[in-house]
């Protein structure tokens, strides 16, 4: 589900960016992307931090691991492999693991 959100995010930014210098509304000479792209981002900022926070719970990191986004030179790399880590096997503090097969559905108003 998350390299989907993700595959689909960068698709859509593209073709944002490709929109705004197309129609010659970018924010400058230097700036490749304008007011479709930045609207655009904007819009799938909340969503795009709730499946980051979602992944980061689904191998036992709190969501506020996040903010090692904002050291700088760690950045990317630090935040990139802990996305890419595999799911705990099981239920964590979080939550059962979303790759294991439950039927906790089926258990809802049965205590």
């Amino acid at each position: 589900m998350d390299q989907a959100y993700s595959l689909f995010n960068l698709i859509f930014l593209i073709v944002a960016a490709v929109l705004d210098n197309v129609l010659g509304i970018t924010f400058g000479e230097m700036v490749p992307y304008g007011f479709i792209y930045m609207l655009y981002a904007l819009a799938v900022l909340i969503p795009g931090l709730a499946v980051a926070v979602r992944r980061l719970h689904d191998i036992g990191k709190s969501g506020w691991w996040i903010l090692i986004s904002l050291i700088p030179l760690i950045e990317g790399i630090w935040l990139l492999v802990l996305l890419v880590t595999d799911s705990e096997a099981g239920s964590n503090k979080w939550g059962a693991n979303p790759k294991s097969p439950n039927d906790e559905i089926n258990e809802i108003g049965k205590e």
